[in-house]
């Protein structure tokens, strides 16, 4: 790998070691970390088809089977599809922003929280993600567990249990570009025949009938709302999907942006994930044979009770989809939050296995009675940082910012935003108070009112915003070295390895050596001497108060 300084640097600065390849040694780590504490560059973009193929293994969560189900039963089968239709439009547009947004700045939601909350602000949003995702991948796991239990039988959950977790585990220890979108390609073909089978399983076995389109519950529950609202609102519990977007979309080709937002991560991919699940849910669950209340592992019993070993292998199919993806984005974010807050940096394989130990611990437990009142608390949390993600990309393209000039290095970010934390914290609270305290109805106005008061509370910050509170101005920036920080790599002194100029930054306790993102977020001794360095710099050149440094104009 050739290297060469470009421009000359300042007087006293040391010149950057850049270069115009890739790293090799990057590129080895790579292949497993998938960049998950940098910027994804370029050169690791991938094509649409592996984007989308990687992405679509969300679709196959058998969640979204029997969450339709269950709010059929509550609220009928017409108020459910039209709550539901409702959900497929928000969903499309909320994550064909997301998805440009993430495709424009190579960022992972954990970096782009930075700009929103601060440094200290977006561990907090990596913590959320990770934890929310780990919940998911124990809930998605016990329905496996408990279908090859309920086939096989003899031995006890707690080994089928801890089957699920060796199988699926190790199937997240590669990156998205790597093989989750390989694996997912390949099981994609046996989902749909599985989805499809079932169905015409059904039929043959039972019969058809047009009553599952027209039903309705025999006594309607008070719920305070409309049943569609209800559905809907429902489905916003589930928004945690837009930050699963997030960081699958940053390894989308720059020349693919408009397609992945309009179909990979747009509509017609909720048209399947949300309706046709949901649609085949309640068919299956106002048709075959279910023991005991509807819940996703009543209905999978009752699935493979019909259809036997083809009925259980549609199931291990769907699920490792969708739990291979599960316990990637727990990994990353796992890896994100402990080498923010407690500076302690491990590889993302080290993380897999943590998650996947955490997991089979909870699956030991009784998870199904309390994993859907952790996720409703956690589900107002995540809406309000939705909605606040929302309103600062309204705002940027209102006053024409282009994405990819936003900062979220760690040396030139504070250590909380005050605008972003205020709307995430007061939001948050709200929705929680009303989830805890306002029983059937609190909960149901619980999400919409956390996404109203947090866009509300942030959108009014940033009328009075100060440039303070989103960035700390300091000299000697890498990204003005060189004529192209997406394309010139430059060697870290502290890793040795080079990373593009856009995410790298000047180490004022190096004697402004040059240092790479993952280095710069775990080095207190850089982040002190970078605090000290921009307060210096402000009261040496006081600046205008403009919304952010170094906005670039459209």
């Amino acid at each position: 790998m050739t290297t060469e300084a470009r421009r000359p640097a300042a007087s006293g600065i040391p010149d950057l070691k850049v270069s115009f390849t890739d790293d090799p040694h990057v590129m080895a780590k790579a292949a497993s970390e998938d960049y998950s504490m940098h910027i994804v560059p370029h050169s690791w973009r991938t094509g649409r088809a592996s984007v989308s193929m990687a992405w679509f293994g969300l679709m196959s969560a058998m969640f979204f089977v029997v969450i339709g189900a269950t709010v059929a039963l509550t609220v009928g089968t017409i108020n459910s599809i039209i709550g539901i239709g409702l959900s497929v439009i928000v969903y499309g547009v909320i994550n064909s922003i997301a998805a440009k947004v993430a495709n424009e700045t190579g960022t992972s939601v954990s970096l782009f929280s930075r700009v929103l909350f601060g440094r200290a602000g977006s561990a907090f949003a990596a913590a959320l993600f990770g934890i929310t995702i780990a919940y998911y991948v124990v809930a998605e796991g016990s329905i496996v567990a408990s279908a090859l239990h309920a086939y096989f039988g003899a031995l006890p959950i707690a080994f089928w249990s801890l089957v699920v977790v060796l199988y699926q585990a190790p199937l997240a220890w590669r990156g998205v570009t790597t093989w989750l979108d390989k694996l997912n390609g390949v099981l994609l073909p046996l989902y749909v025949i599985g989805l499809v089978g079932s169905v015409v399983w059904t039929i043959i076995e039972y019969g058809y009938s047009n009553d599952w389109l027209t039903y309705t519950p025999e006594s309607t529950a008070e719920l305070g709302v409309p049943g569609w609202w209800y559905a809907f609102v429902i489905y916003m519990g589930v928004w945690v999907v837009t930050m699963m977007a997030w960081d699958y979309a940053r390894f989308g080709r720059p020349e693919d942006a408009k397609f992945n937002a309009r179909f990979s991560f747009g509509t017609p991919f909720y048209i399947v994930t949300l309706l046709i699940n949901a649609m085949v849910g309640i068919f299956l669950a106002q048709t075959i044979t279910i023991a005991g209340p509807l819940s996703e592992e009543s209905a999978i019993l009752g699935i493979i009770g019909m259809m036997g070993i083809w009925g259980l292998m549609w199931v291990v199919v769907s699920q490792t989809r969708v739990n291979s993806g599960n316990f990637y984005l727990a990994s990353t974010n796992f890896q994100n939050f402990f080498a923010r807050t407690l500076k302690f940096q491990m590889p993302r394989t080290f993380w897999v296995v943590v998650v996947a130990v955490l997991v089979y611990l909870m699956m030991l437990t009784n998870v199904l009675t309390w994993i859907v009142q952790a996720l409703q608390y956690q589900g107002v949390v995540i809406v309000g940082w939705v909605a606040i993600a929302l309103t600062h990309i309204a705002w940027m393209r209102l006053r024409s910012i282009r994405a990819d000039s936003l900062e979220f290095r760690p040396g030139r970010v504070p250590a909380v935003n005050p605008a972003g934390v205020s709307a995430w914290g007061v939001s948050s609270a709200f929705g929680i108070i009303m989830v805890a305290t306002g029983g059937s109805i609190g909960a149901v106005w619980a999400p919409p009112v956390s996404f109203v008061l947090a866009a509300v509370i942030y959108g009014t910050a940033l009328a009075f915003r100060r440039e303070d509170w989103f960035t700390m101005p300091r000299p000697h920036d890498p990204r003005t070295e060189v004529d192209d920080p997406w394309e010139a790599r430059i060697k870290c002194h502290r890793c040795e390895d080079s990373y593009i100029a856009y995410e790298m930054d000047r180490d004022p306790a190096a004697g402004h050596e040059a240092i790479c993102l993952a280095c710069a977020s775990d080095d207190l001794e850089f982040q002190r001497a970078a605090v000290k360095e921009a307060k210096q710099f402000r009261s040496d050149q006081p600046l205008a108060p403009e919304a952010q440094t170094k906005t670039v104009r459209k």
